[in-house]
């Protein structure tokens, strides 16, 4: 039975991500041995023996865009394969990571180190160092006299818990707004 085992070949199940330079592959095979990845311009390569009873592993993949095959690795760990591909163009998006559109039962998106650097930008507010900046800069008068709420000047638990929790509906109503804005852009 190991005999026949050995001799079959089944893809190894992968996860990938993009990022601006980089398009990033882990294979998920424990225990690997035998590794072998092969770059080349628009395909990738990859096979190994994997787990207690080395089993065989090949993937085949026709890749979205071209990649540059020399400044392209791997790295082999007790859980995978990572492999890191280097962009042919560097700050092109990669919608999927295969020429064609067909869905491999294998493959599947990390949406752990997913993100979209598509929108990142020295002018996004996103960033959570510029928040309090853009808060200071909102605007309005600071001699504006608010409203008196009942019990405001409380030494009460409850009300401190009170202006707490408004605090905080305030803050959130500010960021909620914010991403609305930033959404219909």
């Amino acid at each position: 039975l190991c005999l026949i085992l050995s001799l079959c070949r089944q893809p190894a199940s992968a996860k990938w991500y993009d990022r601006r330079d980089y398009v990033f592959i882990e294979f998920c095979v424990e225990d690997s041995k035998d590794v072998n990845v092969n770059f080349e311009k628009s395909k990738l390569t990859f096979s190994c023996l994997g787990g207690s009873d080395n089993f065989k592993h090949l993937n085949e993949i026709d890749l979205f865009h071209c990649i540059d095959p020399n400044d392209s690795k791997h790295k082999r760990t007790d859980r995978s394969i990572l492999c890191c591909l280097r962009k042919g163009e560097s700050g092109q998006s990669w919608p999927r990571l295969t020429k064609e559109r067909a869905k491999l039962n294998w493959l599947s998106v990390d949406f752990n180190n997913w993100k979209d650097w598509e929108d990142d930008s020295d002018e996004d507010m996103s960033n959570f160092d510029r928040f309090s900046e853009m808060m200071n800069n909102m605007g309005g008068d600071e001699d504006v006299d608010l409203p008196e709420v009942d019990g405001a000047d409380d030494d009460s638990q409850d009300s401190d818990d009170e202006s707490k929790c408004l605090c905080n509906k305030s803050i959130y109503i500010v960021i909620f707004h914010i991403k609305d804005h930033k959404l219909s852009k």
